[in-house]
């Protein structure tokens, strides 16, 4: 190092300029990716409806009910239903989701779709038109569901396009696309699968359905993210240059200790 800095004395200047320079460059090009964005956020209602079901027969625990909107979520709860019974929702037209884990707890890892490497490890969702639940001995018994996992669950998504008007038809293509007609049918079976009496049975039926609310394109202060990417730089490069910044102050250093020690050691004359 000591030898190289020797033969050229204005390395240390060199690696600095070029330095500085890549700092700047990869701090422009940062700058202009985040006012450049490609990226669009789009909000939907996120709106939870009741549904009201209709019976052919009023005596009997079977309800049934239609729906043709975007829908993420459903839920079904029941109450006053005889012990050791099930209740059983069918969808026809469609299948979704369903696990008894799904929505009880919200910091759990819960993949519902069961995809990737690490899907034996985690708990997953059934896949079926049709599911069921054990009525518990106070006559009580809930069963939650995804319909639509490409639906954003919270309202808010996002998307790549080139503009806005782009953005807005891919948006609106998504939730409308998953719209379809289903037919759900609803009901309360013996262990014999016979369906039982809707005497003091009260059921509620919930969904929770999506319309484009807004697009926007996604945004970020650009200032402020490229503060944050130069002092990364910054910070990366400053690194960089210790190192050998350390080595040659060291083998100087070492090399005036050495020069001071051979210029104090007795003579041999």
């Amino acid at each position: 190092m000591r030898k190289t800095m020797s033969q050229n004395p204005n390395m240390l200047r060199t690696m600095i300029g070029i330095g500085l320079t890549l700092i700047f460059v990869l701090g422009y090009a940062v700058y202009s990716n985040t006012v450049e964005s490609e990226y669009y956020g789009y909000n939907t209602s996120n709106e939870i409806q009741e549904l009201t079901l209709s019976q052919d027969d009023g005596g009997v625990s079977e309800w049934y009910v239609s729906t043709n909107s975007p829908i993420t979520w459903i839920n079904a709860s029941v109450s006053g239903a005889p012990e050791n019974s099930v209740l059983r929702i069918q969808a026809d037209g469609v299948s979704w989701y369903h696990s008894p884990l799904l929505g009880e707890n919200k910091d759990y890892p819960f993949n519902c779709e069961g995809d990737g490497d690490f899907s034996e490890l985690v708990d997953t969702c059934a896949y079926s038109s049709t599911h069921e639940v054990n009525i518990d001995d106070m006559g009580n018994g809930v069963i939650r569901g995804i319909v639509s996992s490409v639906l954003p669950i919270e309202g808010l998504g996002y998307l790549q396009a080139d503009d806005l008007d782009e953005a807005e038809n891919l948006a609106s293509d998504l939730i409308y696309g998953e719209s379809s007609v289903i037919t759900w049918r609803i009901g309360i079976y013996d262990s014999d699968g016979n369906s039982t009496s809707s005497e003091n049975v009260a059921i509620t039926v919930e969904v929770t359905i999506h319309d484009l609310v807004d697009v926007k394109e996604f945004e970020i202060d650009p200032i402020e993210e490229s503060v944050y990417s130069l002092a990364t730089l910054i910070g990366c490069f400053t690194l960089m240059l210790i190192v050998p910044l350390i080595i040659y102050f060291s083998a100087i250093y070492k090399a005036k200790k050495d020069e001071n020690v051979r210029l104090e050691a007795p003579s041999l004359d």
